[in-house]
């Protein structure tokens, strides 16, 4: 295990998508919000993407330097195509015009179809909150069944993340970022790289079998669902509303190009509420929420999105922890590049 520094590995990640394609900007945002993701602890979707990003580049499932298209519009509402581009970018893209739409009309709809991988979600709901707006965001993979239903022994529903932002006046804001399956797929690939196994119940093996070993997941098997049937009721209508609600795709294994699909709603309470008394109700319910005496003295309760915090300050101060496996993929995807990997090594040392 490696610890690097994050504007160091920002700009390694930044060098190899320039030397994939990207255009300076799209190269510097995609590093940027991966090496973010590292930083609050979401190491399944940070720069063990990047050899990932490449192979699908490659593929033809992943465009470089791509415009989203607006493909139908008015004042509240708007369905936009990402063409394949990087979600990173049209991610942004979406989540301001969303806002934007918001801030005049109070609220907003935001079907987003056809995008390359979209990344840490809670990244959307804090562009939104930093706006002083709520957000609730339905996301699927269309191309990639990686979850059993409740009763069901193989692959699909997509992992299907729920994210739910809130504004908080004079403080960070509350974010709920959870899949709907046990654990995102990318946390078998940390676990697959660290060597190590996951615990029980998270996945199946390719006969419907409980098992612990990540691999098995790779040779057939399916995550579960969280919740048993209550979590595979969400996933269901999270795969609906992010695929067909959104005039995208829901899970489909005919579809055989992976790409994101996402449903977003904004909502801005400044527009009906001149007195504030939102801002000052979610500052009185936290407090009363946090106020709990705690089970465990060193253990107080904490909201969605204080680990996050937590783990982004440490992690600044010590570094961005990456495996061995990672590390050398990493500068595997240099190499493929054009960047030599004694100098991508040089790089982050």
């Amino acid at each position: 295990m490696k610890s690097i520094p994050a504007p160091k590995l920002v700009a390694l990640v930044t060098a190899i998508m320039r030397g994939a394609g990207c255009n300076p900007l799209e190269a510097a945002t995609v590093a940027r919000r991966l090496v973010d993701s590292n930083l609050v602890g979401h190491d399944s979707h940070g720069v063990l993407r990047v050899s990932k990003y490449l192979e699908w580049k490659r593929a033809g499932w992943l465009q470089a330097n791509q415009k989203p298209t607006v493909v139908f519009e008015n004042d509240s509402l708007a369905i936009v195509d990402g063409n394949r581009g990087f979600g990173q970018v049209v991610g942004e893209f979406a989540g301001e015009l969303g806002t934007g739409k918001a801030a005049k009309t109070g609220i907003a709809l935001i079907g987003l179809r056809n995008c390359g991988h979209l990344g840490r979600v809670g990244d959307w709901a804090e562009l939104a909150a930093e706006a002083g707006q709520v957000s609730i965001h339905f996301l699927n993979t269309s191309a990639a069944p990686r979850v059993a239903p409740f009763g069901g022994s193989d692959r699909r529903l997509s992992t299907n993340p729920i994210t739910i932002g809130i504004p908080v006046a004079g403080g960070a804001p509350v974010v709920m970022d959870v899949t709907t399956s046990m654990v995102a797929e990318g946390k078998l690939m940390v676990a697959v790289n660290r060597g190590e196994r996951v615990p029980e119940g998270w996945i199946i093996d390719k006969d419907g079998r409980s098992t612990t070993e990540p691999k098995d997941f790779y040779e057939g098997g399916a995550l579960l669902t969280v919740g048993g049937h209550k979590g595979s009721g969400l996933s269901i209508v999270t795969d609906l509303l992010a695929g067909a609600i959104a005039t995208g795709k829901s899970s489909d294994p005919a579809d055989t190009v992976l790409c994101n699909n996402m449903l977003s709603i904004y909502i801005a309470p400044d527009v009906y509420d001149a007195g504030h008394s939102v801002q000052a109700e979610v500052a009185r319910f936290l407090a009363w929420v946090k106020g709990s005496p705690p089970a465990r003295a060193d253990a107080p309760v904490l909201l969605p999105g204080e680990v996050e915090r937590k783990t982004r300050a440490e992690r600044s101060e010590r570094g961005v922890p990456i495996d061995d496996k990672t590390y050398a993929d990493l500068l595997a995807a240099a190499e493929s590049t054009g960047i030599a990997k004694s100098e991508a090594a040089a790089m982050v040392a």
